[in-house]
């Protein structure tokens, strides 16, 4: 029976049903490699610290450091690639490519095949609570973010030193933000209070899901270096135990 259980319950997280704006939409299966772009599910930037923050931070999220007289340096600052909100036609208002969106508390995104804003448009959506990266393909027609911060392009080649841990909601990129390895994550709630999920790129279909779970108590994962991405939400915090 609890074997029945966890398999209804995989199946629930592989096949999530979103909300936006009041419109009920689903997430839909998509396959391939996104083409062009800021950087194709290549390895991003990080930040020197030990435990990844789901919110991102740092030069690498485009907010630029501080000067000597402590106020911020806008001259550092990377101008976004997409701003937080709005409907975007790929190809002339965002290129194809990997972009990331981090500190977020209520962001939805949206790739679709059309303009008719129907749900069998929908080629893959997600809700977001901390950092997120998506791929846009060649072949979207529309990318739509909603109550998302800016989001900048993916840098083709990985900076700094990926960390040991993770705190907080938010999708990581495996040898940039977070080393692959063996992480624990103790003291979880109930069946719905944390999901896990390691992914083979950020399209977010059902075929780039590699595993997933809902856990309660305990949570431990092993997290390939071919490995592309690790999705963490509702759960305590993981540190990397082998």
């Amino acid at each position: 029976m609890a074997q029945q259980r966890r398999q209804q319950q995989n199946w629930f997280a592989r096949h999530k049903v979103l909300t936006a704006t009041g419109a009920l939409v689903a997430v839909i299966a998509v396959g391939g490699v996104a083409a062009g772009g800021g950087g194709d599910d290549t390895k991003g930037g990080s930040e020197s610290d030990t435990v990844a923050s789901g919110s991102g931070g740092g030069s690498a999220d485009g907010k630029g450091g501080k000067d000597a007289k402590g106020g911020r340096d806008d001259a550092k600052k990377a101008a976004p690639a997409l701003g937080g909100d709005g409907t975007f036609e790929v190809g002339a208002e965002v290129k194809p490519g990997t972009y990331r969106s981090t500190g977020n508390t209520m962001c939805y995104w949206e790739r679709a095949k059309d303009s008719s804003g129907e749900p069998d448009a929908i080629l893959a959506n997600d809700n977001v609570t901390g950092s997120t990266y998506v791929t846009v393909k060649a072949s979207d027609k529309i990318f739509k973010s909603e109550g998302c911060e800016d989001w900048e392009a993916v840098p083709a080649t990985a900076s700094g030193s990926p960390k040991t841990g993770m705190t907080g909601d938010g999708m990581y990129r495996i040898g940039a933000d977070i080393a692959p390895g063996t992480y624990k994550s103790t003291g979880n709630g109930g069946d719905d209070g944390c999901y896990w999920e390691r992914s083979k790129d950020a399209l977010h279909g059902v075929d780039s899901i590699i595993a997933n779970e809902n856990v309660s108590g305990n949570a431990i994962v092993t997290i390939g270096a071919k490995d592309a991405y690790f999705k963490t939400n509702g759960c305590k915090n993981w540190k990397k135990t082998g």
